[in-house]
């Protein structure tokens, strides 16, 4: 079918008032996740196909991204062409409305390929201000951006350790929350990066104080459950001296999401997923797919 396409599309989110990034069950009420407005916004573009999506990566409640990354099909009606992706961007902002929501770039890819199994790696940073004893001492670009704390300094050569311990190959259950996907997910996994460096406030050249950030940043092909925000907040206990990093080495070593302290994990609103990554083998149509759309953008 001429007019029926795959898209892979990037996008952005800031995700307060979110439920995650994936859809909420309908008999759920409140808040939506991020994938039933962006399935919303498809729908207005009037398919011929039932829309859905499948989101790459799956945050919670409260974590934000600047890039994640989803794919769907797409048959237009009258048997029109399918949408140029400059124009599919620009559409699907348009619908998405006063949503925190952006699709950043668009890409048609093959009719096979998958968003979530397709990945290579995926990155988040998690954001930390010290020095921060109420909220209201961050600029306002900051307000549920960063993980906040009283501390005026952390040990980060205690954490560099912690990461030294962490990084590659390991099976991680100590740093996975209890979910329905526990008995179906492998615990073994490779951390490809875990590196700690300064950063800094998003308002940091126009604020009237200097506010101390840290950005820790993660780097795998998949992760487990809330386990970026656990293996956050073992980190940041290590730093504050509340944990040494043979206790972090015995937790990791106990593999049971039991052992890991109560009340440690980091909070949501301080993680980003930053990047999700594809071959570029894997994102090339076919010579009979670029001849289509070649043909369709000249026919815009």
């Amino acid at each position: 079918m001429h007019n029926w396409a795959r898209y892979l599309i990037f996008f952005q989110y800031i995700g307060t008032k979110y439920r995650g990034a994936v859809k909420v069950p309908p008999h759920q009420l409140g808040k939506k996740g991020v994938q039933d407005h962006l399935e919303d916004a498809i729908q207005r573009l009037r398919p011929v196909n039932p829309v859905s999506l499948s989101v790459s990566s799956r945050t919670d409640t409260g974590v934000h991204a600047l890039s994640n990354s989803a794919h769907f099909d797409l048959q237009r009606k009258n048997d029109k062409l399918p949408f140029t992706e400059d124009v599919l961007v620009q559409a699907l902002n348009f619908h998405l409305g006063t949503e925190q929501i952006r699709i950043t770039r668009a890409h048609r890819v093959p009719h096979d390929f998958h968003a979530r199994f397709r990945a290579q790696s995926r990155t988040y940073v998690y954001r930390i201000a010290l020095g921060i004893s109420h909220h209201s001492l961050l600029p306002l670009t900051d307000w549920d951006l960063c993980w906040s704390l009283r501390n005026t300094e952390l040990n980060v050569d205690a954490m560099h350790e912690a990461a030294s311990l962490l990084v590659g190959t390991h099976d991680f259950s100590s740093f996975r929350a209890v979910n329905s996907d526990l008995p179906f997910k492998n615990p073994v996994k490779t951390m490809d990066v875990i590196s700690i460096q300064q950063g800094n406030s998003f308002a940091y050249a126009h604020f009237h104080r200097e506010i101390p950030f840290w950005e820790l940043t993660f780097t795998s092909k998949s992760f487990l459950y809330k386990q970026v925000r656990r293996m956050t907040g073992a980190m940041v206990a290590v730093g504050q001296g509340l944990l040494s990093v043979p206790q972090l080495k015995k937790i990791l070593e106990v593999r049971d999401s039991l052992a890991y302290p109560q009340g440690m994990a980091a909070p949501a609103h301080g993680l980003f997923l930053t990047r999700v990554d594809y071959r570029d083998t894997d994102l090339q149509l076919s010579p009979q797919l670029s001849e289509e759309l070649l043909t369709s953008t000249r026919k815009d």
